[in-house]
């Protein structure tokens, strides 16, 4: 249903009155002070010269990042042309959520690894991807950057998949997402309070991008709920979701105490459609290497890495482990953790008493 006149105005007024504090932030963004996601063997940000024409290609940092541009520009073309439709396209809804999907592995991409050579545009992608993934693109610094890459999977790691239950089944899983979620506020209301006192710039940013998440989601549900809850919530829900359920699938039952097991990949079809994402032991030794150098750099080390945590197909291993193992026992996954920490504690009990 079409909005009234006196509605669009009132959206109209409301866009204005929100507007100045953040062009006021983006006024800033070529100044010393974004926030800083990167690791120290990331590529350095420059700032694009100013009144230079400089081709816009030309300012990513790899060039492999078009197909990323191409991506999150399908996803925002979707989005637009479905909110416009009479009615709802099934395949075209399924394809949507995948792109979904695909634009958390995005935002974890341009956390590690910043798409652009300028701040400025880097920042701007940061509220772009803001808007799809549901969830302010700062968060990745406290939770992941500065904890789970710093711990994987060890105790301290808000992420910690072992934290109700050390088994791997279906109830795990699905609970995980749930659980995780609530543990990571606490490093990311800390992490702010740090801004705040120490960094009112990098703070500034990071809370415009609850503004402008905010203000998104207020003015969709405003203009149409119906298609708010369908093109909005439900793909944040599920970029949200699955990010979580990746983050899962490649932790549990490894051993985090180990050099090159603490990671589960998958090397499929799913890991080539999602930029590498599947290769995950190269990812915690080397988080700072881009998506496009994974697969060169996973093979290096591949022959060091326990057969049973790699995996072809991340559908099949779903299937297996938390479909079939119930009924069928030579499916269920075994803990590499805990044979490390039985075979230790075997090992101690055998020691005679000195």
């Amino acid at each position: 249903m079409r909005q009234t006149r006196p509605a669009r105005q009132f959206v109209a007024r409301a866009l204005l009155r929100a507007a100045s504090p953040l062009l006021a932030t983006l006024a800033t963004a070529n100044q010393p002070g974004g926030l800083n996601r990167t690791h120290p063997d990331s590529p350095p940000l420059l700032l694009a010269p100013e009144g230079a024409t400089v081709q816009f290609i030309l300012l990513l940092t790899y060039k492999a990042d078009r197909r990323t541009l191409l991506y999150m520009s399908v996803t925002t073309a979707l989005f637009i042309v479905q909110w416009n439709l009479a009615r709802i396209q099934p395949l075209l809804y399924l394809w949507y959520l995948f792109m979904a999907v695909s634009v958390a592995i995005i935002a974890h991409n341009h956390n590690h690894v910043p798409l652009w050579r300028s701040r400025f545009l880097n920042i701007a992608t940061d509220y772009w991807l803001t808007l799809f993934y549901g969830f302010p693109a700062f968060g990745w610094i406290p939770t992941h950057n500065k904890n789970h890459h710093l711990l994987n999977n060890k105790q301290g790691d808000y992420t910690l998949t072992y934290r109700l239950s050390e088994k791997n089944n279906i109830f795990t899983l699905l609970s995980y997402p749930s659980v995780s979620s609530y543990f990571q506020q606490e490093p990311i209301a800390a992490y702010l309070k740090t801004l705040w006192r120490s960094n009112r710039p990098k703070f500034h940013l990071a809370a415009s991008q609850y503004l402008v998440l905010g203000l998104y989601y207020a003015v969709a549900l405003l203009w149409n709920w119906k298609n708010a809850l369908l093109f909005i919530v439900i793909p944040h829900q599920v970029s949200l979701f699955s990010v979580l359920i990746f983050n899962y699938v490649q932790h549990v039952h490894t051993d985090e105490e180990s050099e090159f097991n603490h990671a589960r990949n998958f090397t499929g079809l799913i890991n080539q459609m999602l930029f590498n994402n599947g290769y995950h032991t190269i990812h915690h030794q080397a988080p700072g290497i881009h998506w496009s150098q994974a697969p060169a750099a996973q093979r290096k080390i591949e022959s060091l890495i326990d057969p049973s945590l790699n995996e072809r197909s991340f559908w099949w291993y779903i299937a297996r482990v938390y479909l079939l193992a119930p009924f069928y026992s030579p499916f269920r996954s075994v803990s590499l953790r805990l044979r490390r920490i039985n075979a230790h504690q075997s090992g101690a009990a055998s020691r005679p008493i000195s």
